[in-house]
């Protein structure tokens, strides 16, 4: 018998009941702005729909056109519940959702369960949001993927960007890290703070966001490392804070977009 990873946090993040989750996230991705080209890796928000999905869905937007193409999604979150120590995998047959259950990628995870920072980890899993409400959106935009989950806990920018460099593959492969931005400040210190953040992901300068920039800095910091070495661009599409969607502004929550090609 299978064994699945339950959602965590439907009904709470975002809606539990399939066609409410459907039309939220369709709702979303009509507003957003159309992008030409596709990229290799993206950048989005882990809040509760209602504040961060506006911005997830201009990150998401950009892959209607590999709908056919991509069927390996490497997902990387920061752990929130459950301290960590390096990479954690999961062990189970599958992630599930309202929208239906999504299959780990075993042999991907055949190519990195042997790196001394990653390890089998579900009880870092089990409880965490900032993989599971990606997994609708992506469901959504892409139809059939297999996944590769990792929450990334206390790990260097190179021993994330190690086992980004294994399960990289080709246009079949899309990268996504799962990250807010700043937290709890007014509105007008979150926007500073925010807009330097965004400079420094466009300009793969991971050495310069800090613990209070991102709270993904660190699989951030991965795929900056990588973009670096393999010559990619990065550009913000979106940055908002909840200040901007659904939220008072006198203590927000920053949110930015970005892609990766």
């Amino acid at each position: 018998m299978a064994v699945i990873r339950h959602p965590a946090v439907a009904g709470m993040f975002y809606p539990d009941e399939p066609g409410e989750l459907h039309a939220a996230i369709a709702d979303f991705l009509a507003s957003a702005k159309p992008v030409e080209q596709v990229p290799k890796a993206i950048i989005a928000p882990h809040a509760g729909y209602i504040y961060s999905g506006p911005v997830a869905a201009s990150a998401y937007a950009s892959l209607r056109a590999a709908r056919d193409t991509i069927t390996r999604v490497v997902l990387l979150g920061p752990a929130h519940r459950v301290p960590v120590k390096g990479l954690a995998l999961s062990g189970v047959d599958a992630f599930a959702t309202p929208l239906g259950d999504v299959p780990i990628d075993v042999e991907a995870i055949a190519l990195i369960n042997k790196l001394p920072q990653v390890k089998v980890l579900d009880r870092a899993h089990a409880e965490e949001h900032s993989l599971e409400v990606h997994l609708p959106f992506l469901q959504e935009i892409l139809g059939e993927f297999k996944l590769v989950p990792l929450v990334v806990g206390d790990a260097s920018a190179a021993e994330v960007g190690e086992v980004l460099e294994r399960l990289w593959g080709g246009a079949e492969t899309l990268i996504v890290i799962s990250s807010d931005l700043s937290h709890y400040h007014d509105y007008a210190t979150a926007q500073r703070m925010d807009a330097k953040t965004s400079k420094a992901i466009e300009a793969l300068r991971y050495e310069d966001i800090g613990y209070e920039d991102a709270c993904g800095r660190i699989p951030v910091s991965g795929l900056l490392h990588v973009a670096r070495r393999r010559g990619l661009h990065a550009r913000t599409v979106d940055l908002r804070n909840s200040g901007d969607t659904a939220g008072p502004r006198h203590q927000v929550v920053g949110y930015g977009a970005y892609l990766f090609n």
